[in-house]
């Protein structure tokens, strides 16, 4: 060990392989730099945030008054708001869910050792990296009136026109479904780690126990995959409440309201509104709907892994 001059003893450990670490009050200082960036980015961002949704500001003009909870009563009062509101657990539930069923589904099918697996991967994993405006575009033309894809095949069926974006509950479906599509590459990839990951010995033991192939999944590989269901199902659950882009590609948010997430609420009531205390309460209201989903998601995940232990 080594004495400063302020009295400070700080004690020189070994790590693996022999390599010296130290381990004192003094090395904290190394935090700052990811400290600071946090707070400048993050913290202050979210606590302004909070500051603006106490007030009337436009978001233009250097005049504002205080308000209180004003803007937060608004809330509950707004119907657009409730019908972003449910659309945001629609799209972020739905989507979730659907990306679990096809990226376990595709696991399971690409883990075993059957030829172009890879190449079969890769292009699954692919829509991941493209844009979700570009990959919204697509979808667009793909669900057109006049062009789209989609008419073309239900005439050649001899079926009618649709215009497939037009009916509410259909559009959020069809914006779900786009989400899921877009991002099951990621669900994908968790599952196959944690295929990857089980010990074939497990396998070879329920073999030897004559369980069938369902038994099989259910008893060993279900359990087993406890940490990539909860990995995958956090990061499904935030991507699809705060769903923006393709919203607003596919839709815009229409027709009228029908179609809003509250990322694309907040969006509207900034610009077209020129209200931005009242947008920045909606953006506080959604942090807390994010962080309220995922403390409950991770709390019930963790608590069935545990009790599977």
């Amino acid at each position: 060990m080594t004495a400063t001059a302020g009295g400070t003893v700080r004690r020189r450990k070994r790590g693996a392989g022999g390599t010296p670490r130290f381990a004192g009050p003094g090395l904290n200082v190394l935090y700052l730099p990811a400290i600071a960036v946090l707070g400048v980015f993050m913290l202050w961002p979210l606590v302004n945030g909070v500051i603006l949704s106490l007030t009337d500001w436009d978001g233009y003009t250097p005049d504002r008054s205080f308000v209180g909870a004003a803007n937060y009563l608004r809330l509950f009062q707004d119907e657009n708001f409730r019908t972003a509101l449910w659309n945001t657990v629609i799209y972020g539930v739905g989507s979730t869910i659907l990306q679990q069923i096809i990226g376990l589904a595709l696991a399971l099918a690409l883990d075993r050792a059957i030829r172009g697996r890879n190449l079969a991967r890769a292009i699954i994993y692919l829509p991941v990296l493209v844009s979700p405006v570009v990959m919204g575009t697509m979808y667009y033309l793909f669900f057109s009136y006049n062009s789209g894809g989609l008419n073309d095949l239900v005439i050649a069926l001899g079926g009618e026109r649709t215009a497939w974006l037009a009916e509410p509950g259909r559009a959020v479906l069809l914006i779900v479904i786009v989400n899921s599509l877009q991002f099951v590459g990621i669900s994908m990839v968790i599952y196959l780690a944690g295929l990857q990951s089980i010990p074939t010995m497990y396998f070879e033991a329920a073999t030897l126990d004559g369980a069938s192939a369902w038994q099989t999944f259910r008893h060993v590989t279900v359990p087993m995959l406890q940490p990539a269901f909860a990995t995958s199902i956090v990061l499904n659950l935030i991507g699809g409440l705060k769903l923006f882009d393709v919203i607003m590609v596919l839709t815009g948010g229409g027709p009228g309201y029908s179609t809003n997430s509250v990322s694309t609420l907040i969006a509207k009531v900034y610009f077209d509104n020129q209200s931005a205390g009242y947008a920045s309460a909606m953006g506080v209201a959604l942090f807390l709907l994010i962080a309220v989903f995922t403390l409950v998601l991770n709390t019930v995940l963790n608590r069935r892994r545990l009790e599977q232990l």
